[in-house]
Formats: structure tokens, C-alpha cells, sequence
């Protein structure tokens, strides 16, 4: 039953679009499909401009993701000379310092040397001074000394012993005493004896 009422249904609308149809004009049919053809060509103009559209949008959308990873690439090889760079910065930095504590190190010291070299140069006028002074006055005494006891000493021998020649009148006696073993007296008392009374 529920078919049957279908299709009169459907058999009623057939009827009502067959009557439609013939009630219709031809010239407004063949304009009704020609607005329906242009509104289907501008679909389908309107899809491939969208579609041109969509691919652009796509290329332009890879290129600037392209680009953004160049420049994040870029950006971290920036970073990783600059992070080189401020190694190299601290490392030149603590050489200069290491530079600059050697440089007033050596100042120090040069002022030091020059210091010394100053008070050397000071002594050595004194020296020089009393050489001028002193030497000749002890040559002399020497000189004296040697006129009276007719002794040469020699000057290279051991702090506790005398050595040297007493040139006496006749033959040379060599004269070799330890002072260590003998009192001071009789050391005197020794070389005197060398000694001519006779003036």
C-alpha cells in the first residue's frame, strides 16, 4: 500500500514536470540553459584561477619555508662563530693579562738591575777612590816594610800560614810558618829575628 502511494506520487509529479515542460517557452528554455552554460564555464574559469591560486600560495608558502630554514642555518653557524670568537676574546684577554703581569715583572726587574747597576756604579767610584787613595800609601808601606826586613811574602798561600824569602846579607832564607800552631808572640818573635840590628 505504502508502494502504490509512492508512485502516485511519483506519477503526479512526472505529470506536473511534463507540464511545466510544455508549458514552457522554447526561446526561455534555450535562455535558462545558456545562463546555466555560462554560469557553468565561470564555474569551472573560476576553479582553475582558485587552483592557480592554491599552487601559488603552495610555492610562495616552500620558498619562505626554504628561506627560514637558510636563515635558522645561518643564525646558528653566526652564533657558533660567535661563541668561537668570544672563546678566542677571553683566551687573547687572558694572554694579554698573563703579557701584562710578565711586562711589569720584567719592568720590576729592570728597575731593580738598573738600581743595582747605579749602586755598582756608586761603589765603584768608591773603590776607585780609595784604590787612588789607599793602594799607593799601601805600596808604599809595603815598600817600607820591605826596605827594613828584607822580606818578600808571597800572597797566594793559606789564610794560617806566612810564606815568603828574607834576602839577608850573605843567602836567601825561606821563611814558612803555620800560625795556627804558634802563638801570635812567637810569629813576632820569629820574624824579628830575621831582622838586622845593624842601621
Amino acid at each position: 500500500m505504502a508502494q502504490g502511494h509512492k508512485f502516485q506520487d511519483l506519477e503526479e509529479t512526472g505529470e506536473v514536470l511534463v507540464a511545466f515542460i510544455n508549458s514552457s517557452q522554447p526561446e526561455k528554455m534555450r535562455r535558462v540553459k545558456e545562463e546555466h552554460q555560462a554560469l557553468f564555464d565561470q564555474h569551472v574559469e573560476t576553479k582553475k584561477i582558485v587552483t592557480q591560486i592554491l599552487k601559488d600560495v603552495a610555492q610562495v608558502e616552500e620558498s619562505a619555508g626554504q628561506r627560514l630554514l637558510d636563515m635558522e642555518e645561518e643564525k646558528n653557524r653566526r652564533e657558533k662563530e660567535l661563541e668561537s670568537m668570544g672563546d678566542q676574546l677571553r683566551q687573547c684577554t687572558a694572554k694579554s693579562q698573563m703579557t701584562d703581569s710578565e711586562l711589569q715583572f720584567l719592568r720590576r726587574e729592570l728597575e731593580s738591575l738598573s738600581n743595582a747597576e747605579h749602586e755598582l756604579e756608586s761603589l765603584q767610584t768608591e773603590v776607585d777612590e780609595d784604590t787612588t787613595e789607599v793602594i799607593p800609601s799601601a805600596v808604599y808601606v809595603a815598600q817600607v816594610y820591605y826596605i827594613i826586613t828584607k822580606i818578600k811574602w808571597e800572597y797566594d798561600t793559606q789564610p794560617s800560614t806566612l810564606k815568603g824569602v828574607h834576602y839577608g846579607a850573605d843567602l836567601a832564607t825561606p821563611i814558612n810558618i803555620d800560625t795556627s800552631t804558634q802563638s801570635q808572640s812567637d810569629v813576632s818573635d820569629q820574624l824579628w829575628g830575621f831582622v838586622s840590628t845593624e842601621w
